[in-house]
């Protein structure tokens, strides 16, 4: 490459002069960057115990492992358009990649709990930059078909990686122990940051925008979204507002919102553009790709917990059984391409959005004995309204989205889709709390009103006293088995009702869908700032 070209920044269109193979290598490298932050969300899920008793942590403290990484990383997915309008994408990735790499290394190595959130925190906030310029990216580089396809593509990796996560991490942990979870992005780590160094420029770096960074502006965002993040993973389990913790983190990112709000507003140079939301049609597709988060992360978690919880399931059972949704996503990728560019993408939403209510309506008749048979066909559903949903929220966000605006459009759409999930898992845990407290109180109830419960429960303590020789024991053993039996029966029920109310959540986005941007994902109209 002469020097000339290298210096080039392409004033005109992002990447108007690379060959067409040049720019499928990018996006390709920039794709698997992507999978690799998105799969370190979930895959040290199923392998915490393992990291608690290596680490020697409690077990109220080992969450922080997953907190530390999810807090940061939220932060960090809106700041990465201003990083790569100042440095370039190219470099914003590439660094990114690298120090997601080393970072990764560190978490393998770590030696205490207060090092492995230290390195987990910079690991999510440095791979945080790698998803929304992925999207921005295949949507700058591509047109029509193309644009569809690479949205396609993004949106398997999107959804693969926290559906196979959990699985993968398991399988790694009992095969090579826990730290390879972390070893094991070294290596594509390496190649996805050398590779986007040695393939070039494709777009231009304005360096004197980091002497204008409004600090203040950065703060606000950092302690708003990472405080709601924090509440949001952690409430549940601390009674909400009842922990002081809690409740302080909650005031710190209200206080903090209405900075950043503020700074959004009135800044010279606002780190965070919200100038997209001026279009009807993106802040439409906003708040349904919030829905879709809500749709992705709730059922990936959820699947799961029910398999551990009711059927006992091992991490490689569950691998085994949830693994249907992601093979039913590879599959519609391509349909849902195809379909993007010749029909209207507000009626691909709305047929996702159906798919996603007839999945989530077909779950809420669990038994406590499904497994992957009778999973099977919700999971193959869902997997069809999540990449129907993802490929047309994603081209109505962007597709008519100026150049100059397209990173920050990218990174809120991204950031929206991550605030969906963490509001979903945050509200589904607190609904099976309280829905699993309701059904056990009125099976409590009508246990005590059964003359023929109290038969049973008198027949079984028996024959364990019997078997045993001790009555107490016996009457021990006869309480625990009807309590288990109750309280699987009643989480059982909570989980219908959890995926009734989330069913009925996806039928009322309907009503959204009329707002968005219409027509098929064709030729963009390109706008660039001179």
């Amino acid at each position: 490459m002469s020097a000339t070209t290298a210096d080039l920044d392409y004033d005109e269109s992002p990447a108007a002069s690379l060959a067409p193979w040049k720019k499928m290598a990018i996006f390709f490298v920039m794709a698997v960057g992507q999978f690799m932050a998105l799969l370190d969300i979930q895959i040290v899920v199923a392998s915490m115990s393992s990291i608690q008793a290596g680490l020697s942590a409690s077990l109220d403290e080992i969450d922080w492992i997953q907190t530390a990484y999810l807090m940061a990383e939220i932060v960090m997915i809106p700041l990465s358009a201003y990083l790569a309008q100042a440095l370039s994408t190219r470099w914003v990735f590439a660094a990114s990649a690298a120090f997601f790499t080393v970072t990764s290394l560190a978490c393998g190595a770590a030696w205490d709990l207060p090092s492995m959130v230290v390195f987990r925190a910079i690991q999510g906030f440095v791979g945080g930059a790698m998803i929304p310029l992925a999207f921005a990216t295949g949507f700058s580089f591509f047109d029509g078909a193309e644009a569809a396809g690479a949205t396609a593509v993004l949106g398997v990796m999107s959804t693969l990686a926290p559906t196979l996560g959990p699985a993968i991490g398991g399988w790694i942990t009992d095969s090579l122990g826990w730290r390879w979870l972390f070893f094991v992005n070294i290596a594509p780590g390496a190649i996805v940051t050398l590779a986007l160094v040695m393939l070039g420029r494709f777009d231009k770096a304005e360096p004197r925008l980091l002497l204008k960074i409004d600090w203040l502006h950065a703060a606000s965002l950092a302690a708003f979204l990472g405080g709601m993040q924090y509440v949001l993973e952690e409430g549940p389990q601390r009674q909400w507002f009842q922990d002081r913790i809690v409740a302080s983190m909650a005031w710190i990112a209200a206080v903090a919102g209405v900075v950043f709000v503020e700074r959004c507003l009135w800044s010279p140079r606002p780190l965070v553009n919200i100038a997209p939301f001026r279009r009807r049609g993106f802040a439409a597709a906003s708040v349904l790709s919030f829905a879709i988060g809500f749709g992705l992360y709730t059922s990936v978690y959820l699947t799961p917990v029910f398999l551990a919880r009711v059927r006992d399931y091992t991490s490689l059972d569950i691998g085994s059984t949830v693994f249907i949704a992601g093979v039913f996503m590879t599959l519609s990728a391509g349909p849902s391409a195809w379909l993007a560019t010749r029909i209207d993408m507000r009626i691909m939403m709305a047929a996702g959005l159906v798919l996603y209510f007839v999945s989530y309506w077909m779950m809420s008749s669990l038994g406590p004995d499904w497994g992957f048979w009778e999973l099977f066909w919700p999971q193959a559903v869902r997997g069809l309204a999540v990449l129907f949903t993802m490929v047309s929220v994603v081209g109505m966000a962007l597709k008519d989205m100026d150049d100059d605006e397209l990173k920050d459009a990218s990174g809120f759409n991204n950031l929206l889709r991550n605030l969906g999930g963490a509001v979903g898992i945050a509200a589904v845990n607190t609904w099976l709390i309280t829905f699993t407290q309701g059904h056990a109180a009125a099976f409590d109830r009508a246990l005590g009103r059964s003359g023929a419960a109290r038969d049973a429960l008198a027949g079984l303590t028996l024959r364990v006293a019997q078997e045993g020789g001790d009555a107490a024991h016996g009457q021990g053993v006869a309480a625990a088995t009807v309590m288990g039996g109750v309280m699987r029966q009643s989480l059982t029920l909570a989980f219908d009702d959890v995926f009734r109310v989330s069913a009925w959540l996806f039928l009322a986005c309907l009503v959204v869908v009329p707002f968005c941007s219409g027509g098929a994902m064709t030729q963009r109209h390109r706008h660039h700032a001179h």
